[in-house]
């Protein structure tokens, strides 16, 4: 009997309750309790199959005669311990004193450029600290990367970033691969996010979470939640599964809502193991001043315009009668007064950077042309008189 099996059936002799969930691997029905150990053979086949084909887990009980069997039971039972410790007080830590100074002024760390409030930065913080799952969310283009990597800044620790809406291939990013070579035969490379979930006290960046494949969601759910916190390596022989290291702090950004059709409907199990942060989207004052302090050597009465801009077009796209999708973002104000600062005028830089993100189809009642008719409003230069470009012009006519 292997050392593995030996824990199994040590296990099965006490009392302490176990329940297992059934996770399929090939055609073999696995059986995993919270923790990460494995009760495959402790287990019947078809017991295993039922259970998984039912949605349900299975717990370990103990019948007449000392006899072991296991019952099929709600999924929710997975990873609750069953014998309630009797509630005590909580001991103020020694240290407690300095994590409070530490939250508490910590908005000093804030950098400049980001447009958060006090109150939420401390939340921020504080999550990072005690070692909360966070997850910023957020219209588009709102500073939710932003916040998160100054967040690592602050703490100080070692950080890993990961764009999960950039990976084609969820399996080779968050665990590894598997190569052949003549000589060594067939062999398995962890990724490097196994490497970084070992780190101890590693903030890791999730990017773009909303955006990932179900797949890699799958793969996170154990390793995100507190009574489980382990990553299983199904290629890796003779590990089967990967602790995450002491103090490690999962940092994510989505974005949630119907008007983001790239993005999936998140899984809720998988929501709630997050802290969620929302940023706010910035007004025409706070937009004003993120600009005139990254770019203080445009024009402030043409940056306050592109946040007048910015502000009109926002208040349309929430409005009951809107005309347009969507406002323009933060980043999309930035990146136009990035062109402001290298002569670009400001109809050239709306032209490039504002336009193309509204639909021209409709012509004079498209989106791209109410755009056009309020930032018309805030150009003295004489280049805007034409709504259309002679193309548009010809598009129209045609439809």
């Amino acid at each position: 009997m292997n050392e593995k099996n030996k824990h199994n059936k040590g296990a099965l002799m006490n009392n302490t309750s176990v329940v297992v969930k059934i996770e399929m691997s090939g055609n073999r029905y696995n059986a995993f309790s919270a923790d990460g150990t494995k009760y495959t053979s402790d287990i019947g086949t078809g017991t295993r199959k039922r259970a998984f084909e039912a949605g349900m887990a299975l717990e370990r009980r103990t019948g007449k005669g000392g006899r072991v069997y296991w019952w099929k039971v709600p999924m929710e039972n997975f990873g609750v311990v069953n014998m309630a410790p009797a509630l005590t007080s909580v001991e103020i830590p020694t240290d407690h004193a300095e994590v409070l100074n530490f939250i508490h002024s910590s908005y000093s760390l804030k950098p400049t450029g980001l447009m958060m409030n006090e109150l939420k930065w401390k939340y921020l913080v504080r999550s990072g600290v005690r070692g909360k799952n966070i997850m910023m969310t957020g219209p588009a283009g709102c500073g939710k990367t932003m916040a998160a990597k100054a967040l690592v800044n602050s703490l100080d620790r070692p950080d890993y970033y990961f764009n999960l809406g950039a990976t084609q291939d969820p399996r080779a990013t968050l665990i590894g691969n598997v190569h052949f070579e003549k000589k060594s035969g067939t062999y398995f490379s962890e990724s490097q996010f196994v490497k970084a979930i070992q780190t101890p006290n590693a903030v890791i960046l999730l990017d773009e979470l909303s955006r990932a494949h179900p797949d890699a969601w799958n793969i996170l759910m154990t390793v995100l939640d507190y009574g489980q916190r382990y990553l299983r390596l199904d290629e890796a022989d003779g590990q089967e599964t990967i602790k995450v290291a002491d103090g490690v702090t999962f940092v994510a950004t989505a974005n949630i809502g119907n008007e983001y059709t790239s993005t999936r409907v998140m899984d809720k199990a998988l929501m709630d193991r997050f802290t969620i942060v929302e940023m706010d989207v910035l007004n025409e004052s706070e937009e004003n001043d993120l600009l005139t302090y990254m770019f203080p050597h445009v024009d402030s009465v043409v940056l306050g315009n592109v946040a007048k801009i910015a502000a009109l077009t926002r208040n349309e796209s929430s409005s009951d009668t809107a005309r347009i999708g969507s406002g323009i973002s933060t980043r999309t104000t930035v990146e136009l007064s990035g062109l402001l600062f290298d002569g670009f005028t400001l109809v050239e830089a709306a032209e490039v950077s504002i336009y193309p993100q509204y639909d021209s189809a409709g012509g004079v009642d498209s989106e791209r042309t109410f755009v056009k008719q309020i930032v018309q409003k805030f150009c003295d230069d004489g280049s805007s008189d034409d709504l259309f470009n002679e193309e548009e012009i010809t598009e129209a006519t045609e439809a």
